[in-house]
């Protein structure tokens, strides 16, 4: 067609010809950015769809913790109820050490042979290791199931950069902020899952008789229910467009393409080959703006994560011990409405706070806030039904929005901290060290807690050094937020 005429008139046809002639035939990722190239728009079906599976790697995490405090004291591993704490920590810890220990195992691979079948197999492994911590009943298969159950899912990575490989860059952090409202979300629906449905033959007696299966094993209702929900995500990510280019530019037809494919991706994104040769020259751990905002993120998903081991062990055990001699009812009831408000946070607060304070200033602001607010828990024992649920919430649902400010903010840092050909091990590296201090903290939080409930009537009570720890870790975190710890992106210095 383009063979005569006049210059214009041959321009015309090739420039219509331009999307077929810019992509390589069979390659998945050159699919996904023709499709970026042709349209604008936001890619919702998509974006749900990441929304759903980091749901899935949330779930098994977060719906534990009603129910942990009493499956340990039913294993009858700890002498003392004291010692409850401390096992529980080691349970929370041994998910985030497998974790931990793989992260970039699994970056490794999704960058050889593709985003989809890391995918596939953490829902398959969240599927078996999820079942098999339900019909736990010792604590040593407790401790293996969750190990290989952070082990084997390599989910949080990955999917975090495919959030961005799948839209244009004006929305990529809509896609970044699916992780959070994930999470969000698994703050509602796992502790719900989990404080309703443990122990079902004491709660619902009518549905679940005594010597049924589920009395036999009575955590295995919440863990089912959410491996049911993993089968039905994992068949439908047979529909699941896999993002990574596996051409290899070697002909000579395809160099002669070169100009197109970088024509074309400069309206999306930067070209795959650009990005390959920045990845392999540049050294991450020389790159400071971007470890210095993990640095951060770590610290806020230690302090995170310390917490959500220590708030319900603290409200279920007794008020003798300085606890709020709640139920898992209670205190599932109390993180359902804390992630409830995170979603609405996310959505429609978090946003406008970071357009005018920026990342940085939000962090810093939430950091001495929080830090504060930790230190008014302890006295919260002397309140009294319905006074105490009311406070309660409110403070769960401020520390919540909190940590989940710098969480955001440190993601949005280290994501412009490095060109889009980066970012796929750049989040390999940040969840892999963030798993270590995930890891850390429930096991430290649980020893931190046995030690306070054993030195009530010490100088300072066990339960007030309890959040004075966690308020010491806020504090870190606040301080980290200046110089010259915290080196800042260059679209980020006026913040």
């Amino acid at each position: 067609m383009a063979s005569g005429g006049d210059g214009e008139s041959a321009a015309a046809p090739l420039l219509e010809k331009e999307p077929a002639a810019a992509y390589y035939d069979g390659c998945p990722g050159g699919a996904v950015d023709r499709r970026k190239a042709e349209s604008t728009g936001i890619p919702y079906k998509l974006f749900f769809h990441i929304w759903i599976i980091n749901l899935v790697s949330c779930l098994p995490i977060l719906s534990i913790y009603p129910f942990l405090y009493f499956m340990i004291r039913d294993m009858h591993i700890a002498k003392k109820v004291e010692d409850i704490g401390f096992y529980a920590g080691l349970v929370g810890a041994s998910f985030m050490l497998g974790r931990a220990l793989t992260s970039i195992f699994w970056g490794f691979v999704a960058d050889r042979i593709g985003r989809k079948p890391v995918i596939l197999f953490g829902i398959v492994s969240a599927f078996v290791f999820n079942t098999l911590f339900g019909l736990s009943m010792h604590f040593w298969m407790a401790l293996a199931t969750r190990f290989l159950l952070g082990s084997l899912n390599g989910l949080l990575g990955p999917m975090r950069a495919y959030a961005v490989e799948v839209c244009r860059p004006e929305h990529q952090a809509i896609g970044l902020s699916l992780v959070s409202t994930s999470w969000a979300m698994g703050l509602v629906i796992g502790p719900a899952i989990g404080g309703y449905l443990a122990q079902p033959t004491e709660k619902y007696p009518m549905l679940f008789p005594a010597n049924s299966f589920f009395g036999r094993f009575p955590y295995f209702l919440p863990c089912l229910c959410i491996s049911v929900f993993c089968f039905a995500i994992l068949l439908s990510c047979i529909w699941l467009p896999e993002t990574l280019h596996t051409h290899k530019p070697d002909r000579k037809e395809d160099q002669e393409n070169q100009p197109i494919i970088k024509h074309l991706a400069a309206d999306s994104e930067e070209s795959v080959e650009k990005n390959i040769s920045s990845a392999t020259t540049k050294d991450l751990f020389k790159n400071w703006p971007l470890m210095s905002s993990i640095i951060l993120y770590c610290i806020v998903c230690f302090d995170d994560m310390a917490y959500s081991e220590i708030f319900p062990l603290w409200a279920e055990s007794d008020r003798s011990y300085g606890g709020l001699s709640l139920s898992s009812e209670d205190v599932g009831q109390v993180l359902a409405i804390t992630g409830a408000s995170i979603l609405l946070y996310q959505t429609f607060i978090y946003p406008h706070k970071v357009k005018v304070l920026g990342p940085i200033n939000a962090s810093r602001v939430t950091s001495i806030f929080s830090m504060l607010l930790l230190l008014t828990f302890p006295f919260m024992t002397h309140l009294s039904r319905p006074w105490l649920l009311i406070v309660l919430n409110i403070s769960s649902v401020l520390k919540a929005n909190f940590a989940v400010t710098v969480v955001t903010s440190s993601v949005i840092l280290q994501n412009n901290s490095v060109p889009q050909g980066q970012r796929g091990i750049a989040n390999g590296l940040a969840n892999t060290l963030m798993s270590f201090s995930k890891a850390v903290a429930p096991a430290g939080a649980g020893i931190v807690f046995s030690w306070a409930q054993k030195h009530q009537y010490s100088f300072i009570p066990g339960d007030q050094m309890v959040f004075l720890f966690l308020g010491t870790v806020a504090i870190i975190e606040f301080i980290w937020t200046f110089k010259p710890f915290l080196a800042v992106p260059d679209q980020f210095r006026s913040t």
